[in-house]
Protein backbone atom coordinates (compact mmCIF):
# COMPACT_ATOMS: atom_id res chain seq x y z
CA UNK A 1 0.00 0.00 0.00
CA UNK A 2 3.21 2.32 0.27
CA UNK A 3 3.30 3.41 -3.37
CA UNK A 4 -0.57 4.00 -3.32
CA UNK A 5 -0.43 5.97 -0.44
CA UNK A 6 2.40 8.38 -2.11
CA UNK A 7 0.27 8.88 -4.93
CA UNK A 8 -3.09 9.21 -3.29
CA UNK A 9 -1.25 11.90 -0.79
CA UNK A 10 0.33 13.77 -3.43
CA UNK A 11 0.52 17.26 -2.99
CA UNK A 12 -1.95 17.22 0.54
CA UNK A 13 0.26 16.34 3.18
CA UNK A 14 4.32 17.72 3.80
CA UNK A 15 6.50 14.95 2.41
CA UNK A 16 10.06 14.81 2.72
CA UNK A 17 11.78 16.86 -0.25
CA UNK A 18 15.23 17.19 -1.45
CA UNK A 19 16.18 20.17 -3.55
CA UNK A 20 19.25 21.06 -5.09
CA UNK A 21 20.06 24.07 -6.38
CA UNK A 22 22.87 25.58 -8.46
CA UNK A 23 25.63 27.54 -7.17
CA UNK A 24 23.92 30.71 -7.79
CA UNK A 25 20.44 31.81 -9.17
CA UNK A 26 19.99 33.87 -12.41
CA UNK A 27 18.02 36.88 -12.75
CA UNK A 28 17.13 37.98 -16.27
CA UNK A 29 15.26 40.71 -17.14
CA UNK A 30 13.24 40.35 -13.62
CA UNK A 31 12.27 36.85 -14.15
CA UNK A 32 13.52 34.25 -11.08
CA UNK A 33 15.37 31.82 -12.54
CA UNK A 34 16.29 29.07 -9.55
CA UNK A 35 16.75 26.28 -12.18
CA UNK A 36 16.88 23.33 -9.26
CA UNK A 37 15.27 19.99 -9.37
CA UNK A 38 13.92 18.19 -6.51
CA UNK A 39 12.84 14.60 -5.47
CA UNK A 40 9.75 13.45 -3.17
CA UNK A 41 8.47 10.14 -2.50
CA UNK A 42 6.03 10.55 -5.80
CA UNK A 43 9.08 11.95 -8.16
CA UNK A 44 10.96 8.86 -6.81
CA UNK A 45 8.82 6.41 -7.81
CA UNK A 46 7.78 7.67 -11.40
CA UNK A 47 11.87 8.33 -11.80
CA UNK A 48 12.39 4.38 -10.52
CA UNK A 49 9.77 3.52 -12.90
CA UNK A 50 11.70 5.31 -15.77
CA UNK A 51 14.40 3.76 -15.32
CA UNK A 52 13.10 0.15 -15.10
CA UNK A 53 11.10 -0.13 -17.92
CA UNK A 54 14.85 1.96 -19.95
CA UNK A 55 16.62 -0.97 -18.11
CA UNK A 56 14.55 -3.72 -19.61
CA UNK A 57 14.39 -2.02 -23.58
CA UNK A 58 18.38 -1.62 -22.78
CA UNK A 59 18.61 -5.17 -22.28
CA UNK A 60 15.79 -6.41 -24.76
CA UNK A 61 17.41 -4.31 -27.84
CA UNK A 62 20.99 -6.14 -27.11
CA UNK A 63 19.46 -8.86 -28.62
CA UNK A 64 16.80 -7.61 -30.69
CA UNK A 65 19.15 -5.66 -32.25
CA UNK A 66 22.14 -7.83 -32.05
CA UNK A 67 22.67 -7.71 -35.86
CA UNK A 68 22.26 -4.05 -36.51
CA UNK A 69 25.35 -2.41 -37.08
CA UNK A 70 24.12 0.73 -35.89
CA UNK A 71 22.87 -1.00 -32.32
CA UNK A 72 25.48 1.74 -30.14
CA UNK A 73 23.98 4.35 -32.14
CA UNK A 74 20.45 3.13 -30.81
CA UNK A 75 21.23 2.61 -27.31
CA UNK A 76 23.40 5.80 -26.82
CA UNK A 77 20.52 7.81 -28.06
CA UNK A 78 17.79 5.68 -25.73
CA UNK A 79 20.40 6.61 -22.58
CA UNK A 80 19.94 10.43 -24.31
CA UNK A 81 16.48 9.98 -24.08
CA UNK A 82 15.99 8.19 -20.77
CA UNK A 83 18.07 11.11 -18.99
CA UNK A 84 15.77 13.95 -20.84
CA UNK A 85 12.53 12.53 -19.34
CA UNK A 86 14.63 11.90 -15.83
CA UNK A 87 15.13 15.48 -16.04
CA UNK A 88 12.09 16.43 -17.16
CA UNK A 89 10.21 14.28 -14.33
CA UNK A 90 12.95 15.71 -10.88
CA UNK A 91 13.12 19.09 -12.79
CA UNK A 92 10.74 21.99 -10.40
CA UNK A 93 11.52 24.84 -12.69
CA UNK A 94 10.08 25.38 -15.77
CA UNK A 95 13.48 26.00 -18.02
CA UNK A 96 14.73 23.11 -16.82
CA UNK A 97 11.23 20.98 -18.36
CA UNK A 98 11.30 22.71 -21.30
CA UNK A 99 14.96 21.78 -22.14
CA UNK A 100 14.07 18.12 -21.63
CA UNK A 101 10.65 18.08 -23.37
CA UNK A 102 12.83 19.44 -26.33
CA UNK A 103 15.85 16.53 -26.03
CA UNK A 104 13.00 13.56 -26.29
CA UNK A 105 11.39 15.19 -28.97
CA UNK A 106 14.63 15.19 -31.03
CA UNK A 107 16.14 11.81 -29.56
CA UNK A 108 12.07 10.32 -30.93
CA UNK A 109 12.97 11.34 -34.28
CA UNK A 110 16.52 9.70 -33.73
CA UNK A 111 14.55 6.08 -32.54
CA UNK A 112 11.89 6.52 -34.60
CA UNK A 113 13.83 6.68 -38.11
CA UNK A 114 16.74 4.19 -37.43
CA UNK A 115 16.05 2.41 -39.92
CA UNK A 116 16.62 5.08 -42.34
CA UNK A 117 17.62 3.27 -44.91
CA UNK A 118 13.65 2.33 -45.34
CA UNK A 119 11.83 4.90 -46.74
CA UNK A 120 8.63 4.41 -44.50
CA UNK A 121 10.79 4.67 -41.38
CA UNK A 122 11.90 8.08 -42.49
CA UNK A 123 9.10 9.55 -43.66
CA UNK A 124 7.24 8.46 -39.94
CA UNK A 125 10.48 9.93 -38.46
CA UNK A 126 9.48 13.18 -40.60
CA UNK A 127 5.91 12.96 -39.41
CA UNK A 128 6.54 12.79 -36.13
CA UNK A 129 8.97 15.83 -35.56
CA UNK A 130 6.89 17.88 -37.88
CA UNK A 131 3.86 17.09 -35.60
CA UNK A 132 5.31 17.32 -32.52
CA UNK A 133 7.10 20.85 -33.35
CA UNK A 134 4.03 22.08 -34.31
CA UNK A 135 2.73 21.42 -31.22
CA UNK A 136 5.31 22.26 -29.32
CA UNK A 137 5.16 26.61 -30.32
CA UNK A 138 1.81 25.94 -28.07
CA UNK A 139 4.21 24.51 -25.35
CA UNK A 140 6.33 27.10 -25.43
CA UNK A 141 4.06 30.01 -26.02
CA UNK A 142 2.48 28.66 -22.25
CA UNK A 143 5.99 28.53 -20.65
CA UNK A 144 7.11 31.60 -21.75
CA UNK A 145 3.38 33.24 -20.38
CA UNK A 146 3.41 31.68 -17.26
CA UNK A 147 6.93 32.82 -16.57
CA UNK A 148 5.70 36.30 -17.85
CA UNK A 149 2.83 36.10 -15.44
CA UNK A 150 4.08 34.96 -12.55
CA UNK A 151 7.94 36.19 -12.73
CA UNK A 152 9.31 33.22 -11.94
CA UNK A 153 10.26 29.56 -13.31
CA UNK A 154 10.00 27.90 -10.39
CA UNK A 155 7.30 25.39 -10.53
CA UNK A 156 6.21 25.47 -6.72
CA UNK A 157 6.26 29.54 -6.31
CA UNK A 158 4.50 29.69 -9.77
CA UNK A 159 1.73 27.39 -8.29
CA UNK A 160 1.53 29.24 -4.86
CA UNK A 161 1.63 32.76 -6.94
CA UNK A 162 -0.52 32.14 -9.65
CA UNK A 163 -3.31 30.43 -7.35
CA UNK A 164 -3.17 32.71 -4.41
CA UNK A 165 -3.59 35.84 -7.05
CA UNK A 166 -6.48 34.30 -8.97
CA UNK A 167 -8.42 33.25 -5.61
CA UNK A 168 -8.18 36.28 -4.01
CA UNK A 169 -9.06 38.73 -6.66
CA UNK A 170 -12.40 39.52 -7.77
CA UNK A 171 -13.63 37.49 -11.16
CA UNK A 172 -15.50 40.80 -12.49
CA UNK A 173 -11.97 42.61 -12.55
CA UNK A 174 -10.36 40.10 -14.18
CA UNK A 175 -7.42 40.11 -12.58
CA UNK A 176 -5.23 38.64 -15.37
CA UNK A 177 -7.41 35.67 -15.16
CA UNK A 178 -7.40 35.28 -19.07
CA UNK A 179 -3.81 35.61 -19.39
CA UNK A 180 -3.16 32.76 -17.05
CA UNK A 181 -6.17 30.50 -19.14
CA UNK A 182 -4.57 31.11 -22.58
CA UNK A 183 -0.74 30.28 -21.33
CA UNK A 184 -2.62 26.89 -20.11
CA UNK A 185 -4.74 26.51 -22.94
CA UNK A 186 -1.44 26.74 -25.16
CA UNK A 187 0.54 24.67 -22.60
CA UNK A 188 -2.17 21.64 -22.84
CA UNK A 189 -2.03 22.38 -27.40
CA UNK A 190 1.71 21.44 -26.85
CA UNK A 191 0.47 18.53 -24.46
CA UNK A 192 -2.36 17.29 -26.74
CA UNK A 193 0.64 16.85 -29.63
CA UNK A 194 3.27 14.98 -27.41
CA UNK A 195 1.01 12.57 -26.34
CA UNK A 196 -0.73 11.87 -29.60
CA UNK A 197 -3.88 13.04 -28.82
CA UNK A 198 -6.52 14.67 -31.25
CA UNK A 199 -5.86 16.19 -33.74
CA UNK A 200 -2.07 15.20 -33.60
CA UNK A 201 -2.67 11.48 -33.32
CA UNK A 202 -1.91 10.47 -36.72
CA UNK A 203 1.88 10.66 -35.88
CA UNK A 204 2.31 7.68 -33.36
CA UNK A 205 0.71 4.96 -35.30
CA UNK A 206 3.28 5.53 -38.09
CA UNK A 207 6.18 5.59 -35.43
CA UNK A 208 5.36 1.73 -35.81
CA UNK A 209 8.10 1.89 -38.41
CA UNK A 210 10.94 2.16 -35.12
CA UNK A 211 12.42 -0.55 -33.65
CA UNK A 212 10.29 -2.72 -31.40
CA UNK A 213 12.17 -1.40 -27.99
CA UNK A 214 11.82 2.29 -29.37
CA UNK A 215 8.35 2.11 -29.45
CA UNK A 216 7.93 0.44 -25.99
CA UNK A 217 10.30 3.28 -24.38
CA UNK A 218 8.14 5.63 -26.35
CA UNK A 219 4.85 4.70 -25.40
CA UNK A 220 5.43 2.91 -22.04
CA UNK A 221 7.37 5.57 -19.69
CA UNK A 222 8.62 8.63 -21.77
CA UNK A 223 7.77 10.93 -24.34
CA UNK A 224 4.05 9.83 -24.72
CA UNK A 225 3.41 9.93 -21.06
CA UNK A 226 5.32 12.86 -20.24
CA UNK A 227 2.83 15.81 -20.79
CA UNK A 228 0.48 14.06 -18.00
CA UNK A 229 3.35 14.78 -15.44
CA UNK A 230 4.06 18.07 -16.69
CA UNK A 231 0.31 18.81 -16.53
CA UNK A 232 0.05 16.87 -13.05
CA UNK A 233 3.02 19.76 -11.87
CA UNK A 234 0.64 22.52 -13.03
CA UNK A 235 -2.94 20.84 -11.97
CA UNK A 236 -2.84 23.96 -8.80
CA UNK A 237 -3.03 26.33 -12.18
CA UNK A 238 -5.71 24.62 -13.87
CA UNK A 239 -8.11 23.22 -11.19
CA UNK A 240 -7.94 25.88 -8.49
CA UNK A 241 -7.05 28.92 -10.06
CA UNK A 242 -9.02 28.90 -13.20
CA UNK A 243 -11.76 27.01 -10.99
CA UNK A 244 -11.94 24.14 -13.77
CA UNK A 245 -14.60 26.44 -15.90
CA UNK A 246 -11.70 28.05 -17.81
CA UNK A 247 -11.30 27.36 -21.48
CA UNK A 248 -7.80 25.51 -20.98
CA UNK A 249 -10.34 22.82 -18.68
CA UNK A 250 -12.75 22.70 -21.87
CA UNK A 251 -9.91 21.98 -24.54
CA UNK A 252 -8.46 19.31 -22.53
CA UNK A 253 -11.83 17.96 -21.60
CA UNK A 254 -13.02 17.82 -25.00
CA UNK A 255 -9.84 16.69 -26.30
CA UNK A 256 -9.29 13.68 -24.20
CA UNK A 257 -13.32 11.86 -24.65
CA UNK A 258 -12.81 12.50 -28.03
CA UNK A 259 -9.12 10.18 -28.09
CA UNK A 260 -10.39 7.96 -25.48
CA UNK A 261 -12.90 6.70 -27.89
CA UNK A 262 -12.04 6.75 -31.19
CA UNK A 263 -8.56 5.66 -30.32
CA UNK A 264 -9.94 2.58 -28.82
CA UNK A 265 -12.52 1.81 -31.43
CA UNK A 266 -9.73 2.22 -33.83
CA UNK A 267 -7.60 -0.20 -31.87
CA UNK A 268 -10.26 -2.86 -32.35
CA UNK A 269 -10.50 -2.93 -35.74
CA UNK A 270 -6.52 -3.25 -36.61
CA UNK A 271 -4.84 -5.81 -38.95
CA UNK A 272 -1.58 -5.30 -37.38
CA UNK A 273 -1.06 -6.00 -33.94
CA UNK A 274 1.97 -3.30 -33.24
CA UNK A 275 -0.68 -0.91 -34.60
CA UNK A 276 -3.31 -2.16 -31.81
CA UNK A 277 -0.74 -1.29 -29.13
CA UNK A 278 -0.20 1.87 -30.76
CA UNK A 279 -3.66 2.98 -30.83
CA UNK A 280 -4.11 1.47 -27.30
CA UNK A 281 -1.36 3.64 -25.85
CA UNK A 282 -3.13 6.87 -27.60
CA UNK A 283 -6.43 5.90 -25.62
CA UNK A 284 -4.74 5.09 -22.33
CA UNK A 285 -2.97 8.48 -22.30
CA UNK A 286 -6.62 10.28 -22.78
CA UNK A 287 -7.56 8.24 -19.82
CA UNK A 288 -4.57 9.47 -17.63
CA UNK A 289 -5.03 12.99 -18.60
CA UNK A 290 -8.61 12.99 -18.02
CA UNK A 291 -8.66 13.43 -14.17
CA UNK A 292 -6.44 16.39 -14.69
CA UNK A 293 -9.43 17.68 -16.73
CA UNK A 294 -12.24 17.44 -14.41
CA UNK A 295 -11.38 16.60 -10.68
CA UNK A 296 -12.24 18.52 -8.11
CA UNK A 297 -9.23 19.21 -7.03
CA UNK A 298 -5.52 19.47 -7.37
CA UNK A 299 -4.58 16.20 -5.32
CA UNK A 300 -7.40 14.00 -5.85
CA UNK A 301 -6.68 14.79 -9.71
CA UNK A 302 -2.72 14.83 -10.05
CA UNK A 303 -2.45 11.42 -7.96
CA UNK A 304 -4.93 9.28 -10.13
CA UNK A 305 -2.81 10.78 -13.38
CA UNK A 306 0.03 10.07 -12.11
CA UNK A 307 -1.18 6.15 -10.75
CA UNK A 308 -1.89 5.46 -14.24
CA UNK A 309 1.11 6.69 -15.42
CA UNK A 310 3.07 4.57 -13.46
CA UNK A 311 0.79 1.26 -14.27
CA UNK A 312 0.61 2.03 -17.96
CA UNK A 313 4.78 2.16 -17.74
CA UNK A 314 4.29 -1.45 -16.63
CA UNK A 315 2.31 -3.02 -18.91
CA UNK A 316 2.60 -1.76 -22.27
CA UNK A 317 6.33 -1.90 -21.72
CA UNK A 318 5.38 -6.23 -21.67
CA UNK A 319 3.25 -5.65 -24.56
CA UNK A 320 5.14 -4.07 -26.74
CA UNK A 321 8.44 -6.25 -25.61
CA UNK A 322 6.12 -9.62 -25.88
CA UNK A 323 4.89 -8.69 -29.48
CA UNK A 324 8.42 -7.51 -30.94
CA UNK A 325 9.86 -11.23 -29.52
CA UNK A 326 6.62 -12.69 -31.01
CA UNK A 327 7.13 -10.64 -34.48
CA UNK A 328 10.66 -11.61 -34.55
CA UNK A 329 9.88 -15.75 -34.81
CA UNK A 330 6.99 -14.82 -37.54
CA UNK A 331 8.84 -11.72 -39.17
CA UNK A 332 6.24 -9.05 -39.42
CA UNK A 333 3.55 -7.89 -36.73
CA UNK A 334 0.57 -8.91 -39.09
CA UNK A 335 -1.98 -10.64 -37.75
CA UNK A 336 -2.25 -12.92 -40.32
CA UNK A 337 1.88 -13.42 -39.28
CA UNK A 338 1.24 -13.87 -35.67
CA UNK A 339 -2.14 -15.95 -35.78
CA UNK A 340 -2.00 -18.30 -33.14
CA UNK A 341 2.08 -18.02 -32.79
CA UNK A 342 1.95 -18.03 -28.76
CA UNK A 343 -0.43 -20.75 -28.48
CA UNK A 344 2.06 -23.41 -28.01
CA UNK A 345 4.45 -21.40 -25.92
CA UNK A 346 3.44 -21.08 -22.04
CA UNK A 347 5.43 -18.41 -21.64
CA UNK A 348 4.45 -15.95 -24.60
CA UNK A 349 0.80 -16.76 -23.66
CA UNK A 350 1.10 -15.98 -20.08
CA UNK A 351 2.78 -12.65 -20.31
CA UNK A 352 0.69 -11.71 -23.44
CA UNK A 353 -2.31 -12.44 -21.24
CA UNK A 354 -1.18 -10.52 -18.42
CA UNK A 355 -0.03 -7.38 -20.09
CA UNK A 356 -3.83 -7.64 -21.60
CA UNK A 357 -5.63 -8.60 -18.46
CA UNK A 358 -3.75 -5.27 -16.81
CA UNK A 359 -4.41 -3.03 -20.40
CA UNK A 360 -8.41 -4.28 -20.04
CA UNK A 361 -8.50 -3.18 -16.28
CA UNK A 362 -9.29 -6.30 -14.80
CA UNK A 363 -9.88 -5.34 -10.90
CA UNK A 364 -6.12 -5.97 -8.74
CA UNK A 365 -3.84 -5.79 -11.59
CA UNK A 366 -1.90 -2.69 -11.71
CA UNK A 367 -4.14 -1.42 -14.75
CA UNK A 368 -7.63 -2.52 -12.98
CA UNK A 369 -6.59 -0.49 -9.66
CA UNK A 370 -5.23 2.70 -11.72
CA UNK A 371 -8.24 3.12 -13.79
CA UNK A 372 -10.86 2.20 -11.56
CA UNK A 373 -8.60 5.57 -8.88
CA UNK A 374 -9.29 7.45 -12.21
CA UNK A 375 -12.67 7.07 -13.12
CA UNK A 376 -13.61 7.64 -9.04
CA UNK A 377 -11.47 10.88 -9.58
CA UNK A 378 -13.53 11.79 -12.53
CA UNK A 379 -16.72 11.01 -11.47
CA UNK A 380 -17.02 13.17 -8.16
CA UNK A 381 -18.43 15.90 -7.39
CA UNK A 382 -17.46 18.92 -4.80
CA UNK A 383 -21.40 19.76 -4.44
CA UNK A 384 -22.42 16.26 -4.37
CA UNK A 385 -23.76 16.91 -8.33
CA UNK A 386 -22.04 15.73 -11.33
CA UNK A 387 -20.94 18.79 -13.32
CA UNK A 388 -21.31 18.78 -17.28
CA UNK A 389 -17.20 18.52 -17.86
CA UNK A 390 -17.00 15.49 -15.58
CA UNK A 391 -20.54 13.78 -16.57
CA UNK A 392 -18.83 13.78 -20.24
CA UNK A 393 -15.49 12.41 -19.39
CA UNK A 394 -17.56 9.84 -16.91
CA UNK A 395 -19.26 8.39 -19.63
CA UNK A 396 -16.21 8.48 -22.27
CA UNK A 397 -13.79 6.64 -19.67
CA UNK A 398 -16.85 3.94 -19.30
CA UNK A 399 -17.40 3.37 -22.46
CA UNK A 400 -13.44 2.96 -22.92
CA UNK A 401 -13.56 0.39 -20.74
CA UNK A 402 -15.89 -1.68 -22.56
CA UNK A 403 -13.89 -0.94 -25.93
CA UNK A 404 -10.84 -1.86 -24.28
CA UNK A 405 -11.67 -5.14 -23.16
CA UNK A 406 -12.78 -5.46 -26.75
CA UNK A 407 -9.58 -5.06 -28.59
CA UNK A 408 -7.74 -7.06 -25.42
CA UNK A 409 -9.42 -9.72 -25.92
CA UNK A 410 -9.06 -9.81 -29.60
CA UNK A 411 -5.70 -9.36 -29.56
CA UNK A 412 -5.16 -12.30 -27.52
CA UNK A 413 -7.10 -14.78 -29.88
CA UNK A 414 -4.51 -13.41 -32.35
CA UNK A 415 -1.43 -14.21 -30.73
CA UNK A 416 -2.34 -17.21 -28.82
CA UNK A 417 -5.88 -18.26 -29.77
CA UNK A 418 -6.49 -21.02 -31.75
CA UNK A 419 -5.41 -20.68 -35.61
CA UNK A 420 -7.82 -18.74 -37.98
CA UNK A 421 -9.17 -21.06 -40.22
CA UNK A 422 -10.34 -17.92 -42.75
CA UNK A 423 -8.49 -16.58 -45.02
CA UNK A 424 -7.00 -12.82 -44.11
CA UNK A 425 -8.51 -10.57 -46.10
CA UNK A 426 -6.66 -7.34 -46.14
CA UNK A 427 -8.49 -4.76 -48.28
CA UNK A 428 -7.70 -1.35 -47.52
CA UNK A 429 -6.48 -2.07 -44.37
CA UNK A 430 -3.23 -0.57 -43.17
CA UNK A 431 -0.40 -1.94 -44.13
CA UNK A 432 1.77 -4.32 -41.74
CA UNK A 433 4.92 -3.09 -40.14
CA UNK A 434 8.37 -5.11 -40.95
CA UNK A 435 11.35 -4.59 -39.66
CA UNK A 436 14.98 -5.64 -40.02
CA UNK A 437 15.02 -7.37 -36.86
CA UNK A 438 11.79 -9.41 -37.66
CA UNK A 439 12.57 -13.03 -39.18
CA UNK A 440 15.84 -13.95 -37.81
CA UNK A 441 17.32 -17.11 -38.22
CA UNK A 442 17.56 -17.86 -34.57
CA UNK A 443 14.46 -16.07 -33.08
CA UNK A 444 13.74 -16.86 -30.02
CA UNK A 445 14.65 -14.69 -27.10
CA UNK A 446 17.55 -15.95 -24.61
CA UNK A 447 16.95 -16.33 -20.89
CA UNK A 448 18.12 -12.95 -20.28
CA UNK A 449 15.44 -11.64 -22.30
CA UNK A 450 12.57 -14.34 -21.27
CA UNK A 451 13.79 -12.79 -17.38
CA UNK A 452 12.81 -9.38 -18.86
CA UNK A 453 9.48 -10.21 -19.56
CA UNK A 454 8.61 -12.40 -16.48
CA UNK A 455 9.88 -9.60 -14.26
CA UNK A 456 7.30 -7.08 -16.23
CA UNK A 457 4.66 -9.66 -15.78
CA UNK A 458 5.09 -10.27 -11.90
CA UNK A 459 4.71 -6.23 -11.65
CA UNK A 460 2.04 -6.22 -13.75
CA UNK A 461 0.51 -8.14 -10.79
CA UNK A 462 2.28 -7.13 -8.06
CA UNK A 463 2.06 -3.71 -8.42
CA UNK A 464 -1.20 -3.78 -7.98
CA UNK A 465 -0.90 -4.27 -4.37
CA UNK A 466 0.73 -1.15 -4.29
CA UNK A 467 -2.51 0.55 -5.20
CA UNK A 468 -4.85 -1.52 -2.36
CA UNK A 469 -4.67 2.01 -0.60
CA UNK A 470 -7.15 3.63 -3.00
CA UNK A 471 -9.99 0.64 -2.76
CA UNK A 472 -10.87 1.39 0.71
CA UNK A 473 -14.84 2.55 0.40
CA UNK A 474 -13.33 5.97 1.05
CA UNK A 475 -11.71 6.09 -2.16
CA UNK A 476 -13.91 3.78 -4.67
CA UNK A 477 -17.60 4.15 -5.45
CA UNK A 478 -18.71 0.53 -5.04
CA UNK A 479 -21.61 1.13 -7.46
CA UNK A 480 -19.22 2.41 -10.44
CA UNK A 481 -16.65 -0.49 -9.35
CA UNK A 482 -19.57 -2.95 -10.30
CA UNK A 483 -20.64 -0.83 -13.70
CA UNK A 484 -17.05 -1.51 -14.89
CA UNK A 485 -16.67 -4.97 -13.99
CA UNK A 486 -19.86 -5.77 -16.15
CA UNK A 487 -18.54 -3.04 -18.72
CA UNK A 488 -15.68 -5.31 -19.10
CA UNK A 489 -17.56 -8.46 -19.11
CA UNK A 490 -19.36 -7.04 -22.17
CA UNK A 491 -16.25 -5.88 -23.81
CA UNK A 492 -14.59 -9.36 -23.31
CA UNK A 493 -18.15 -10.80 -25.40
CA UNK A 494 -17.52 -9.12 -28.15
CA UNK A 495 -14.44 -9.44 -28.24
CA UNK A 496 -14.44 -13.23 -28.35
CA UNK A 497 -17.43 -12.93 -30.80
CA UNK A 498 -15.61 -11.23 -32.92
CA UNK A 499 -12.27 -13.51 -33.01
CA UNK A 500 -9.98 -13.67 -36.09
CA UNK A 501 -11.52 -16.80 -37.48
CA UNK A 502 -15.51 -15.75 -36.68
CA UNK A 503 -14.77 -12.26 -37.74
CA UNK A 504 -17.80 -10.37 -39.59
CA UNK A 505 -16.70 -9.65 -43.65
CA UNK A 506 -15.10 -6.13 -43.99
CA UNK A 507 -17.09 -3.52 -44.66
CA UNK A 508 -16.60 0.23 -44.95
CA UNK A 509 -17.06 0.90 -41.49
CA UNK A 510 -14.16 -1.64 -40.50
CA UNK A 511 -11.70 -0.46 -43.47
CA UNK A 512 -12.22 2.91 -42.00
CA UNK A 513 -11.34 2.56 -38.88
CA UNK A 514 -8.39 0.03 -39.76
CA UNK A 515 -7.21 3.65 -40.97
CA UNK A 516 -7.66 5.73 -38.35
CA UNK A 517 -11.30 7.08 -40.18
CA UNK A 518 -9.14 8.39 -42.95
CA UNK A 519 -6.86 10.94 -40.70
CA UNK A 520 -3.91 10.63 -42.76
CA UNK A 521 -5.50 11.49 -45.66
CA UNK A 522 -6.89 14.29 -43.99
CA UNK A 523 -3.82 15.54 -42.99
CA UNK A 524 -3.02 15.88 -46.48
CA UNK A 525 -5.56 17.63 -47.82
CA UNK A 526 -6.11 20.08 -45.29
CA UNK A 527 -2.63 20.43 -43.97
CA UNK A 528 0.36 19.52 -46.54
CA UNK A 529 -1.72 20.11 -49.66
CA UNK A 530 -2.49 23.89 -48.75
CA UNK A 531 0.80 24.33 -47.21
CA UNK A 532 2.56 23.28 -50.29
CA UNK A 533 0.59 25.20 -52.91
CA UNK A 534 1.23 28.44 -50.32
CA UNK A 535 4.22 27.23 -50.70
CA UNK A 536 4.34 27.30 -54.45
CA UNK A 537 2.71 30.20 -54.40
CA UNK A 538 5.53 32.43 -52.51
CA UNK A 539 8.02 30.46 -55.07
CA UNK A 540 6.11 31.70 -58.57
CA UNK A 541 5.78 35.27 -56.61
CA UNK A 542 9.51 35.53 -55.32
CA UNK A 543 11.06 34.20 -58.75
CA UNK A 544 8.21 35.75 -61.26
CA UNK A 545 7.44 39.16 -59.43
CA UNK A 546 10.17 40.35 -56.87
CA UNK A 547 13.20 38.69 -59.22
CA UNK A 548 11.67 40.58 -61.86
CA UNK A 549 12.03 43.87 -60.61
CA UNK A 550 15.65 43.01 -59.71
CA UNK A 551 15.96 41.89 -62.90
CA UNK A 552 14.39 44.99 -64.48
CA UNK A 553 16.73 47.16 -62.44
CA UNK A 554 19.58 45.19 -64.16
CA UNK A 555 18.11 45.31 -67.48
CA UNK A 556 17.34 48.98 -67.33
CA UNK A 557 21.05 49.86 -66.00
CA UNK A 558 22.53 47.65 -68.73
CA UNK A 559 20.33 49.82 -71.17
CA UNK A 560 21.19 52.97 -70.08
CA UNK A 561 24.88 51.96 -69.79
CA UNK A 562 24.44 50.64 -73.85
CA UNK A 563 22.61 53.73 -74.63
CA UNK A 564 25.74 56.06 -73.63
CA UNK A 565 27.72 54.37 -75.04
CA UNK A 566 26.81 53.61 -78.52
CA UNK A 567 27.01 57.50 -79.75
CA UNK A 568 30.44 56.80 -79.36
CA UNK A 569 31.27 54.09 -80.84
CA UNK A 570 31.95 54.68 -84.14
CA UNK A 571 33.96 58.33 -83.11
CA UNK A 572 36.96 58.92 -83.57
CA UNK A 573 39.43 60.34 -81.14
CA UNK A 574 39.66 63.46 -82.12
CA UNK A 575 36.24 64.62 -82.65
CA UNK A 576 35.62 63.61 -79.42
CA UNK A 577 38.19 65.71 -78.66
CA UNK A 578 36.72 68.34 -80.47
CA UNK A 579 33.57 68.09 -78.87
CA UNK A 580 34.79 68.42 -75.55
CA UNK A 581 36.86 71.63 -76.02
CA UNK A 582 33.39 72.69 -77.51
CA UNK A 583 31.61 71.86 -74.28
CA UNK A 584 34.18 73.19 -72.23
CA UNK A 585 34.28 76.82 -74.20
CA UNK A 586 30.37 76.53 -73.62
CA UNK A 587 30.69 75.57 -70.20
CA UNK A 588 33.26 78.92 -69.20
CA UNK A 589 31.52 81.46 -71.95
CA UNK A 590 28.16 80.60 -69.59
CA UNK A 591 30.34 80.98 -66.16
CA UNK A 592 32.00 84.57 -68.04
CA UNK A 593 28.87 86.13 -68.97
CA UNK A 594 26.04 84.39 -67.55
Amino acid sequence: CGVASLFAGHGAQALPVLRIYPPGTSDLTGVDFPGHVATDPVIATIAVTVLAVVLAVQVYAGWYLRDDDRQPAFQATVSLFAAAMLLLVISRDLILTLVGWEVMGWCSYLLIGHWSRKATARRAAYKAFLVTRLADVGFVIGVVALIAVAGTSDIDALNRDVVSWLTSCSPAGGCGRGAVDFAMTALIIGVLGKSAQIPFQDWLIDAMEGPTPASALIHAATMVAAGTWVLSQLTPVLRVGLEGTSVASWVLALAVVATMVYAAFCAFFQTDVKRVLAWSTISQVAVMLSPLAVAPGAESGSAAATGHLFSHAIFKALLFLTVGWLAVLAGSTAARDLDGIGADSGLARGVWGLGLISLAGVPLTVGGISKEHVIDVASWAEDGGAHLQQGIVTVALLFTVALTAAYATRAYEIVAGRRSTAEPDADGAAQAVFTPAEGHEHGDAGPLVKAVLIVLAIATLAGGLAFLGPLDPGHVNVGLLALSVALIAVGVLVGWYLRPDDALPPSRLMTLASNGFGADTAYRQLVAVPVLALARLVAFLDREVVETYVRGAGWGSGLAGWAAEWPHRRERVATNLVWVAIGLLAIAGVALWG
